[in-house]
């Protein structure tokens, strides 16, 4: 597989670097890499998609959330930032604001996911089991059990609080609080190594949720003001309440520059959008396969060719089908 997933990425280097003589659709493009590795494959598929069918000549620039939203406010640089964790730079929002930068599209549709989980399976078997209420009335079913997040995470604080609101421990369900997210992770792999029941905090788009079939459990709807609240571990009990993780906005900016320079790139980053599901996949097979992001892209593009089609416009869909 990963052989066939190169051929289609040296393939097309050959054919790009002829096509790109003959024709100079677009000029210089940059595009920031995020160090982690849906980020870094989110570039290495636009990277591709902008060299092969828009005959862009990209630069690739490491970067990571902090740094990336700094240059764009002193440089105007990269011109592309895929992967934007809004929440996690304060400043992207002055920039919008002032016009510098673009949010052109939510690279993850339904954003940053978190959430109490269970196994899909066990769901299927016990539909009462996709609620709270339904598993406080059934703690064994779940394994007597909730997996929580390791201290000094965010999700711990709220995982925290949620179990007071919820009377967890009163109930029957002991807290179990990990040491790290490996062997948060781990914990869910052993349970379905066994075809034992699993109750706990998880997050995406993520390698497990690619790999592993979880249902999100209906912990109330979400209440931002609520789970700001929950957020704060200096919160008394009494403030404490009912609220589902909200989801976070993970973003697909441009510098104002590149929206009116390349008009036909913008375009694209626009519609450039994975379902959750479709990355956590990404993830799984890229963590099984040891792969690189540029056999990630490759992943994406042989098994998601029509989602991938969709983004693009007509010239770049007739490049792109007669590479792969």
């Amino acid at each position: 597989m990963k052989k066939t997933m190169m051929t289609i990425m040296g393939a097309a280097l050959g054919i790009g670097m002829m096509s790109n003589v003959a024709k100079a659709d677009c000029g210089e493009v940059s595009i920031g890499a995020m160090g982690w590795a849906s980020g870094e494959s989110i570039t290495a598929l636009a990277q591709f998609v902008l060299e092969q069918g828009y005959g862009c000549s990209v630069s690739v620039v490491p970067t990571d959330t902090v740094p990336a939203v700094t240059s764009l406010a002193e440089n105007g640089q990269p011109d592309i930032v895929p992967e934007v964790w809004k929440n996690s730079a304060t400043v992207y929002g002055e920039l919008e604001a002032e016009g510098k930068v673009i949010t052109a599209s939510d690279v993850f549709q339904n954003g940053g996911e978190e959430g109490w989980w269970i196994p899909t399976s066990l769901a299927k078997k016990h539909p009462e089991l996709t609620t709270i209420d339904g598993i406080l009335a059934n703690p064994e079913l779940v394994g007597g059990r909730f997996h929580n997040c390791p201290v000094g995470w965010g999700c711990r604080i709220v995982n925290d609080n949620l179990k007071v609101v919820h009377q967890l421990e009163a109930n029957g369900i002991e807290v179990f609080d990990h040491g790290s997210g490996a062997n948060l992770g781990a914990s869910i792999a052993a349970a379905f190594a066994d075809e034992a029941p699993w109750f706990g905090y998880y997050w995406g788009p993520t390698a497990v949720l690619g790999k592993y079939e979880m249902t999100k459990v209906d912990i109330g709807d979400v209440d931002p003001a609520q789970h700001a609240i929950n957020q704060n571990a200096d919160s008394p009990d009494g403030d404490l309440g009912v609220s589902g993780f909200p989801s976070a906005p993970v973003l697909n900016a441009v510098t104002a520059d590149l929206a009116k320079r390349e008009p036909e790139v913008f375009k694209f980053v626009q519609n450039m959008s994975f379902p959750n599901d479709v990355m956590s996949k990404m993830l799984a097979w890229k963590e099984a396969n040891n792969a690189s992001a540029d056999e990630a892209a490759a992943w994406v593009l042989t098994n998601y060719t029509d989602m991938v089609m969709g983004w693009v416009n007509a010239d770049a869909k007739g490049k792109l089908e007669a590479l792969l």
